[in-house]
């Protein structure tokens, strides 16, 4: 999937995966073993099935009013 300039990525897909530093990703080059993957933890499985969900969806969300916006904007441009 491309992106235009300017264009900016959801960070609802990423609940599931803690988020590297700079160090760490630099460490992960050489992490052969994958000893230094962090995932995020949740109560149990439903909660973390139904926090996924939630995200999912609000992501959806998100797409759908920038579509929203943007054809407004393109609307008014060709007006």
């Amino acid at each position: 999937m491309q992106h235009e300039k300017g264009d900016r990525v959801s960070s609802f897909s990423t609940y599931l995966f803690a988020t590297p530093s700079f160090w760490e990703g630099v460490g992960r080059m050489v992490d052969f073993g994958d000893t230094l993957s962090e995932y995020n933890s949740s109560p149990t499985p439903e909660a973390a099935d139904a926090i996924a969900m939630y995200l999912d969806w609000s992501a959806i969300g998100d797409d759908i009013r920038t579509a929203i916006n943007q054809h407004g904007v393109e609307d008014s441009v060709a007006s």
